[in-house]
């Protein structure tokens, strides 16, 4: 006797491609919110660092707190970050926005200098953290397509 399907079969499979397909819509929408979750991150990286400088080696308590929450928020956004972006895009991005970041507000905020091989570095960093960006964008559209 030839095995038969039911519909509850059919739709049970049907339900299990749909579910897939969602999922890979929420994770690719979820994308978009990683990367504004790293955005927010790196301002918390900024702002440890330069906190860092301001605590005087940990000894004055307002800069030391305000460096140690920055850190512990900054340390919760990226892994918010993280649950969408791959970790090596993600953290180097992450850390390539805290360093220039760091370097432009050092030379504001403590009057650090700002050379030419400096804005030339900067160039390079955010230039790899764009490349990183579309890369993970190509890569996301390259997966949905072959899903489809």
């Amino acid at each position: 006797m030839p095995a038969t399907t039911t519909d509850d079969s059919v739709s049970s499979e049907s339900k299990g491609a749909k579910g897939a397909r969602g999922a890979k819509a929420i994770k690719e929408a979820n994308g978009s919110q990683g990367w504004a979750w790293l955005l927010f991150s790196s301002l918390f990286e900024v702002t440890f660092a330069l906190g860092t400088h301001a605590t005087d080696g940990f000894t004055r308590l307002g800069p030391s707190l305000l460096t140690a929450a920055a850190a512990a928020c900054g340390i919760y956004t990226l892994s918010r970050a993280l649950r969408t972006i791959d970790v090596g895009v993600g953290y180097t991005v992450w850390s390539g926005i805290g360093a220039v970041g760091t370097v432009v507000l050092g030379t504001l905020v403590y009057g650090e200098s700002m050379t030419v091989w400096k804005v030339l570095a900067f160039v390079l960093i955010i230039g790899g953290a764009l490349g990183l960006r579309i890369s993970d964008t190509v890569a996301a559209r390259k997966a949905a397509a072959a899903a489809a």
